[in-house]
């Protein structure tokens, strides 16, 4: 019988998504041989993670605790005409790395998937519909990944936006990106050209 408090990290490990049973076992394992140091870093960086990370109330990215809004959109260099909407707050860094985007991000805080759970009223639908009045948006680029689940996503928005607003440019980023992989792990040239190279909605 393994010792009390290694059972318990290995559960609390095992929590974790894609950590199954053995790999907690390593991780847990790894830990307790390791310099102190190691895990103490590992357990302040975890301790301040809900009290140091928040969200935008407007772009629903992830920001410091001492910032009101996301510098993604107060920037001087932002331009709030144009709007590119992502699944998750990740995302948004994949397309930074580009260096080819200059306007700001909507976080939707996932895709519908009804097995999931996750229907259109759980997303950030309505925030970005408020958006388009109030920084009068010119242009919006739907980035949801390429997924059965971001599709379904990407129609539901070209239909609910063209249909309040008929005149509002709907772009989605080009097919170079693979079917299928998410954007925070596509690399910087193919994200790029996707960006570059948008097509109307």
């Amino acid at each position: 019988m393994l010792p009390q408090a290694l059972e318990n990290a290995i559960e609390a490990l095992g929590s974790l998504p894609g950590v199954g049973p053995r790999t907690a076992e390593r991780y847990a394992t790894y830990l307790f041989r390791a310099d102190q140091k190691i895990t103490n870093t590992i357990i302040d960086a975890l301790s301040h993670l809900h009290s140091d990370v928040k969200t935008c109330p407007i772009t629903f990215a992830l920001i410091n605790h001492n910032e009101e809004v996301s510098p993604f959109y107060d920037g001087e260099d932002r331009d709030r005409s144009t709007i590119l909407v992502v699944e998750e707050p990740l995302d948004i860094y994949a397309i930074e790395q580009t260096k080819q985007y200059h306007g700001t991000y909507h976080v939707l805080g996932g895709a519908i998937s009804p097995i999931d759970g996750i229907t259109p009223d759980k997303l950030h639908i309505e925030e970005l519909i408020s958006r388009v009045d109030y920084d009068q948006v010119q242009e919006i680029i739907i980035a949801t990944n390429p997924s059965v689940e971001g599709e379904s996503t990407a129609l539901l928005l070209q239909r609910v936006l063209s249909g309040k607003y008929p005149n509002l440019k709907i772009t989605r980023l080009a097919r170079g990106l693979p079917l299928g992989v998410d954007l925070s792990f596509a690399d910087q040239i193919t994200l790029g050209a996707a960006l570059t190279n948008r097509t109307k909605f």
